[in-house]
């Protein structure tokens, strides 16, 4: 890979100066490509009288979808600073963590979520907020004799941190490289035909891969331009899809979000056939359900990617039929992504042979922010391992057939239940515990804790679930909570979760 990677953002501000970057829906605010790129040169000057030097310092960032996020990113790849977004939907035990782990020099966060930043800390602080001074106005203080020009930077120095949880229950950061970002969101531009002329509704939240890599910078590389929004809500995110006045031609979601946009009462599919890509990931489209799309003549395409190999596959745009057949499947690798099935002995699986999802490529992180453990496993002879259980039919394209480890997902987040049962363990009355993922209507899978209580203890399910909410996010709090007697394990100790799962079967009939 070359060492130096085009600035999209400055480029476009050259060629097209004028056209519309970036729209907020929240405040109504616009951007064309030259102010995008001259709020970004403000950033990067702000940040530089901040800091001084920021080459290799950590930004932190608390924020709804916003043009503020987009723009500080945008100045910590110019700088050489290293941009942390931070999950809002964390609580403040968690964020807590993540500040120590990462040990940002300055963070900025709406005060909205003053509660979730600790008070003791060693970072500066820029709040977004009427009441105190916010980022926009901070940069309004930078004249145009402050802006750097930033057209190149270094495609192999770090520059963004994603962080999700970890198989322990700490979580863990993955760290993005320019060109990481680069070739995965010009792979995934190609699979969606993302092109100047396009507008994609952002409701991706710019913290997960899937929303800013994926999704946003995949339209912005075209030179497309990103409506931001600051959350999914189905029935104003329907009315946008199917205004005409916005143009909407891209959007991109979990499986999760798409079921809740059918189930609206005045739901009508065939409204969304003008889209020229609906993107889904996060977690299995089930075959029913994409089909279903598919029917209404919306281009669905289902993907594969992660923190660690930004956006790797698609399903191919442009045939219905073609994408009938291949319901169901993530479709096939990107242009700079080679993919294997790997099975446990090593070697390469044969077509329809279940095993473990192998990835390398320009896409591929160098691995997680301070986690040697974690990088001497992740990776073998330059492929990464990513724990999922898939197949390659005979054609080429992949399916996810399962997880290899406990994680499952919640509405699009990945949960452990290590990291809930590690917050159960803390529980006064609680003897022992497992966690399980399980089937949901709503969110695809939740979380259920079967606890046993200590000796002379008494335990109720909502005592369990409020102790929950008081160290994690709200997503993660089990919702089925069993109080049982005993938790088999085996002879070295594991719970035999297994057997949990069928516990939870066959009390719920399945």
């Amino acid at each position: 890979m070359t060492t130096l990677v085009l600035d999209f953002v400055a480029h476009h501000a050259r060629v097209w100066p004028d056209r519309t970057a970036l729209v907020e829906l929240a405040t109504n605010r616009t951007w064309t490509w030259i102010q995008f790129d001259a709020d970004a040169r403000r950033a990067e000057a702000l940040l530089r009288d901040q800091l001084g030097d920021p080459a290799g310092v950590r930004i932190a960032m608390l924020s709804r979808n916003s043009a503020a996020m987009l723009i500080l990113q945008q100045a910590c790849l110019r700088s050489g600073a290293i941009f942390v977004p931070l999950n809002w939907r964390l609580a403040a035990a968690e964020i807590a963590f993540l500040l120590e782990d990462c040990e940002p020099a300055l963070l900025v966060h709406e005060e909205t979520f003053d509660a979730l930043v600790p008070s003791t800390g060693t970072f500066k602080r820029i709040v977004i907020g009427e009441a105190r001074d916010d980022f926009a106005g901070a940069l309004v203080s930078y004249s145009a004799k402050d802006l750097g020009t930033g057209s190149r930077v270094d495609a192999d120095a770090p520059f963004t941190i994603l962080y999700s949880s970890g198989t322990t229950g700490k979580p863990k950061g993955a760290i993005v490289t320019p060109g990481n970002a680069f070739f995965g969101a010009l792979g995934l531009a190609l699979g969606t035909r993302a092109s100047s002329a396009g507008t994609l509704l952002l409701d991706m939240p710019l913290f997960h891969t899937a929303g800013l890599f994926g999704a946003c910078w995949s339209m912005l590389l075209m030179g497309g331009r990103v409506l931001i929004s600051q959350r999914f809500d189905a029935p104003v995110t329907y009315a946008r899809l199917t205004d005409p006045q916005l143009g909407v031609t891209h959007y991109f979601s979990v499986t999760q979000m798409a079921m809740t946009l059918r189930q609206l009462p005045d739901f009508d599919g065939r409204r969304l056939g003008k889209l020229t890509a609906y993107v889904t990931g996060g977690s299995p489209n089930p075959e029913a359900h994409h089909r279903a799309w598919l029917d209404d003549g919306v281009m669905m395409l289902n993907g594969f990617g992660m923190s660690e190999t930004c956006s790797s596959t698609a399903t191919p745009i442009g045939d219905l039929e073609l994408l009938r057949r291949k319901a169901g499947t993530v479709g096939v690798p990107h242009l700079p992504v080679e993919l294997r099935i790997v099975l446990p002995d090593g070697r390469d699986a044969a077509p329809d042979e279940v095993g473990e999802l192998w990835v390398r490529g320009a896409t591929v992180t160098q691995g997680y922010w301070r986690r040697s453990d974690l990088n001497a496993t992740a990776f073998r002879d330059g492929w990464f391992r990513t724990g999922d259980a898939a197949l390659r039919d005979t054609e080429g394209y992949y399916m996810l057939v399962d997880r290899l480890k406990d994680m499952f997902i919640s509405g699009g987040e990945n949960v452990y239940p290590a990291e809930i049962e590690a917050a159960l363990s803390a529980m006064p009355g609680v003897g022992d515990m497992a966690v399980i993922g399980v089937p949901d209507e709503r969110w695809g899978e939740v979380g259920c804790a079967y606890v046993v209580p200590a000796t002379g203890a008494a335990l109720t399910p909502q005592q369990v679930m409020d102790h929950c909410g008081r160290f994690l996010a709200r997503y993660k709090i089990p919702k089925h909570v069993v109080v049982t007697e005993r938790i088999d394990r085996t002879a070295s100790g594991k719970a035999q979760k297994h057997l949990l799962l069928a516990r939870w079967r066959a009390a719920a009939g399945n």
